[in-house]
């Protein structure tokens, strides 16, 4: 089963189109994600969504903003000018979950006091105002093996 959950960043805004036979909306946008350890480089791939959730990336993204995308990956192959063919990853989306609050939107702080807040109990107050900071992922392998060890 080919079912992914990916945490990225938006580079691009993302653009719509639609089919020629019915008309269904196709949005694409790319997308910015970070390697797994430190000194990895942060990868890009192209994400398109269809139907309802084309609609929604172009009404509720922008750049900038993080996202939780849901989805599968696909491998295409493309024929360049040269005449070499190259393969492209692209992400099809299911779901979308937005991180925090986007750039152009700020995040609104809570409507509380700061006293009111303080007089609650700790649950009642992490509830009452929102965490500022993004979700952080362990992305480190689970075991640490010399480079040149293969785990089978």
């Amino acid at each position: 089963m080919n079912q992914c959950l990916l945490e990225v960043e938006v580079l691009e805004a993302p653009k719509i189109r639609y089919t020629q036979d019915n008309q269904t909306p196709i949005a694409e946008m790319a997308v910015r994600l970070e390697g797994l350890r430190p000194e990895d480089p942060a990868g890009e791939l192209k994400v398109v969504g269809f139907g309802s959730l084309a609609q929604d990336l172009q009404n509720r993204v922008s750049v900038g903003q993080r996202l939780v995308v849901e989805g599968r990956l696909r491998m295409n192959t493309v024929a360049r000018a040269d005449g070499v063919k190259e393969k492209k990853v692209e992400f099809t989306l299911a779901r979308i979950h937005p991180l925090g609050a986007s750039p152009a939107t700020p995040q609104v702080a809570a409507a509380a006091p700061v006293a009111t807040v303080a007089n609650k109990p700790p649950a009642a107050a992490a509830k009452a105002s929102p965490s500022v900071q993004p979700t952080s992922w362990n992305t480190g392998p689970l075991v640490d093996l010399p480079e040149d060890e293969i785990p089978f």
